[in-house]
């Protein structure tokens, strides 16, 4: 077949491409679509230069036209397209093939729930009826309502000894139980909310409904064979980030070729306000006999009469219910995996006020169950493209660098006295807590080198800790703040990572603040497939250092991971985890992670103050009834919160332990009361719908101000800004601050900064009224909108206004905004001269 040129078709690489302009035909010998071959492998757009260079290199092509080579070249860059495009559709077809084979699988899965339901409600309905006839109704009252519920109890096991006979009893057991739980109807599971099914979503996600404990269960394809899959899987460390140690203590094999272990695992508590938990498990490995692989796990317990474990100082027994991997080898390559956690976490161990963490079905699948089928996805992805990253490191190591970042930081938090922890005294207030480790392994006689070549010597860590709660800010916007603005909460005269740095002495320790913040540059490193975790190097720059007792400015260099900023994401939590590193930046330097985890909380409790950031010192009672004070003022559901846990790692020498500390709640202190501002900037009404609206800020000057504005917009366009006000300065400022399109003044320099936002500028460039003074206003523009407004700054200058046509732009968390119109007019003063610029924004939203 020939080629044509103004279509692109399949040809045999022997075959020669027609000379249009004369209507001959030719054909490529052998030789000739080698050489072409060649080029094209090497470069398979060449110029017209380098096609004629070609020629000249290679005799055997002398006898074919120029023309007719960038021909070849286009057909052959058409058929690759086509063989890929060929190669993706089938990789997708085989991918939409499973997923509706799983969808099949789900579908029949519910109807059968379904005529279980409808059999139930029938059944327990006529036995009502029958039990109203009767004269005596309360035992057959009790026995109807007992057999209508039995698919909600444990059933009761008899004892079984711990012979590899009874664990094997307790093994099958346990297999059908977890069957019945991933393929059928043992539990009642719904829809978790925000995740629908689809070909590009990570797979089918439910939490349960009405079951004992909390559970989830995941439905999902990787593209990895099965054996592969369990063996990621059970390492749960390795991609499970609350899971501190898990250790195989027996292995037992099974007739049938199964294999039991006896596993002890222990989790990292989510906040400083609660135990941690462990589980006694036992782990079923064995393959069906329609060749699926499957996993499931257990807790063992005194009713079962097998073996034991003895309690654990500082931990909190949990419970593992019927729980595992079902995983079947898929058409094509890959898997079919169904993911199952169903625990119970004894919510009675825990201030009443944090019990949503551990009554949630949510949380749990966000932190265990995607966590196992995001990180299946990742090591999928990494084996077809294992690309290196721009900083050299392939991602298996940054996924190393990663987990460190967090195990780093759960220590922290967690501060177990059998990793040398040990807590010290508090200087007479209770909120922020302080432990020290001064262990062999943790940093002791390290040496720490930083990026101006400084080296520290230190011999101890200490660690300063604190939980707060805070109401109606979602996590997502408050991490991203946190991210985004660091000056706003770091101080850099007690900046941890300057204190790490300096040299120590009693006279030299940074106990106020020297310098100004010279601001961070983030550098991306890597991030997830469904970005929901990102890795980036932070640069701090002209940071305050103390060097041969001068200050003397540098860089600092943070390694910083960030997850959680997904707002429209349900019960994600947030986590923004750093830990400073040197110049070298390598794999096994020592890390001292310090950071923020946000986790949202049921809406379950007050809202009395919901713009107000809450302490937990008054709901800290343990026990089945909690101190519910805080709480029983108020339980309107519009409310929503979230735990906040900060904590801070800094190295130090021994003998400045008390100056450390000291320094070290000062700190943590000031970030607390840093967060809470920046908390009650992040709860304007566009978040809470119901709470009242912020009071606008009350100085004269910007009393003044919106006085200007006012009088200012009427005399350059001949209209009120707003509908007319009382007399009087105060109703003018709240009027503007209520304006429901975002009213924005900057200031007339060379580079213009902005000075004041009423609440909906603020809410629409997401930024405080602090923050907002370091908001430059070409930044806020695109490229097409920098024009726009550039092109009418003359008629601005000139005619007093303009009118600016809709477009983007972009708010200080880089996300993008979309305006109606937008109108810019001269403020002047009370002599009439320029004071600054002010912008509305009409109609605006986020895209």
């Amino acid at each position: 077949m020939m080629a044509v040129t103004s279509s692109c078709k399949d040809s045999s690489s022997s075959k020669m491409v027609g000379n249009i302009d004369n209507g001959k035909y030719v054909r490529y010998t052998p030789e000739q679509v080698e050489a072409l071959e060649r080029l094209y492998h090497d470069c398979p757009k060449p110029s017209s230069l380098r096609r004629q260079q070609l020629i000249r290199e290679c005799p055997i092509l002398s006898n074919i036209e120029p023309k007719q080579i960038k021909v070849w070249f286009q057909n052959r860059r058409c058929r690759e397209k086509q063989r890929k495009e060929a190669s993706r559709l089938q990789a997708v077809n085989r991918k939409l093939t499973a997923m509706n084979k799983l969808l099949m699988e789900e579908n029949d899965r519910l109807q059968k729930q379904v005529s279980q339901l409808v059999y139930e409600n029938s059944y327990f309905r006529q036995h009502t009826q029958n039990a109203t006839l009767q004269t005596t109704t309360d035992n057959s009252c009790e026995s109807v309502v007992t057999s209508g519920q039995q698919h909600h109890l444990t059933p009761q096991h008899p004892p079984r000894d711990a012979s590899p006979a009874g664990l094997l009893s307790i093994a099958e057991e346990t297999l059908t139980e977890f069957l019945s739980k991933a393929t059928g109807t043992a539990v009642e599971w719904v829809q978790m909310p925000g995740m629908k099914p689809g070909p590009d979503s990570i797979g089918i996600i439910a939490i349960s409904y009405g079951c004992t404990g909390v559970a989830s269960r995941a439905c999902g394809l990787v593209g990895l064979e099965p054996t592969r899959v369990a063996e990621i899987l059970k390492d749960r460390p390795s991609w499970y980030r609350d899971c501190r140690a898990v250790d195989v203590l027996n292995v037992l094999s099974t007739g049938n070729g199964g294999t039991i272990e006896l596993l002890y695992m222990q989790l990292y508590a989510p906040t400083t306000l609660a135990p941690a938990r462990d589980f006694w498990l036992l782990r079923y490995t064995s393959v069906t006999e329609d060749g699926s692989l499957v996993v499931c796990e257990r807790s063992l317990n005194n009713t079962q009469n097998g073996p034991s474990m003895p309690p654990v100082q500082n931990f909190v027994r949990g419970e593992m219910l019927p729980s595992g991997y079902l995983i079947r080898p898929c058409e094509g390559g890959g898997s079919i995996i169904h993911i199952v956690d169903h625990i119970d976490l004894e919510p009675w161990s825990v201030p009443e006020v944090l019990r949503p963490l551990y009554e949630s079905s949510t949380l749990l699948a966000q932190r265990t169950t995607l966590a196992a089928l995001r990180q299946l996805r990742q090591i999928s992805q990494e084996v077809t493209q294992p690309n290196v990253s721009g900083w050299g490191r392939r991602p298996a190591a940054l996924r190393a660098l990663g987990q460190r970042l967090s195990r780093g930081f759960n220590d922290a938090v967690n501060g177990f006295s059998d990793e040398g922890w040990t807590m010290i005294e508090s200087d007479g207030i209770d909120d922020v807590t302080v432990h020290v480790n001064s262990s062999p392994g943790k940093l002791m006689g390290s040496l720490l080198t930083y990026a101006n070549g400084f080296t520290s010597v230190s011999n101890g860590v200490l660690c300063a800790k604190a939980s707060m709660l805070l109401q109606n800010v979602p996590p997502a916007i408050l991490l991203r703040f946190l991210r985004e603005h660091r000056s706003e909460w770091a101080d850099s005269g007690i900046d941890a990572y300057s204190a790490a740095a300096v040299k120590a002495g009693s006279c030299n320790l940074p106990v106020s603040r020297v310098g100004c913040y010279g601001g961070q540059v983030i550098l991306p490193l890597a991030h997830t497939i469904e970005n929901e975790e990102f890795m980036e190097v932070i640069r701090l720059e002209n940071m305050a250092q103390y060097r041969d007792d001068v200050i003397m400015p540098s860089d600092i260099f943070l390694l910083q991971i960030c997850n959680g900023v997904d707002e429209t994401a349900v019960g994600t939590c947030a986590e923004l985890v750093f830990a400073p590193i040197d110049a070298s930046f390598s794999d096994d330097a020592p890390l001292l992670p310090s950071g923020f985890r946000i986790i949202p909380l049921d809406s379950k409790v007050d809202a009395s103050s919901p713009n107000r950031t809450l302490d937990l010192a008054s709901t800290l009672e343990v026990g089945p009834s909690g101190n519910r004070s805080s709480g029983d003022q108020s339980r309107s559901s519009g409310s929503s919160k979230s735990v906040m846990t900060i904590a801070f790692q800094f190295a130090y020498e021994m003998h400045l332990q008390d100056n450390v500390a000291a320094m070290a709640r000062q700190y943590v202190r000031s970030i607390i009361s840093s967060v809470q501002r920046v908390a009650l900037a992040l709860s304007p009404s566009r978040l809470c719908p119901n709470a009242a609206a912020q009071p606008p800020p009350g100085s004269p000057e910007a009393e003044t101000l919106a006085r200007w504005i006012f009088e200012s917009y009427r005399f350059f366009l001949g209209v009120e800004l707003l509908k007319p006000v009382a007399e009087g300065s105060d109703s003018v400022l709240k009027s503007l601050w209520q304006h429901s399109d975002a009213v924005l003044c900057c200031s007339m320099k060379a580079l213009p900064v902005f000075t004041f936002a009423n609440q909906a500028g603020l809410d629409m460039l997401e930024t405080t009224l602090v923050a907002l003074q370091d908001i430059t206003l070409e930044k806020i523009f695109n490229e097409a909108g920098r024009k726009a407004l550039f092109a009418e700054l003359p008629q601005i200058m000139q005619q007093g206004y303009a009118c600016l046509l809709g477009g983007i732009c972009l708010s200080s968390m880089g996300r993008a905004v979309s305006y109606e119109r937008a109108v810019a007019w001269k403020v002047l003063n009370e002599e009439e001269g320029a004071h600054c610029l002010c912008f509305m924004f009409v109609n605006w939203s986020f895209v």
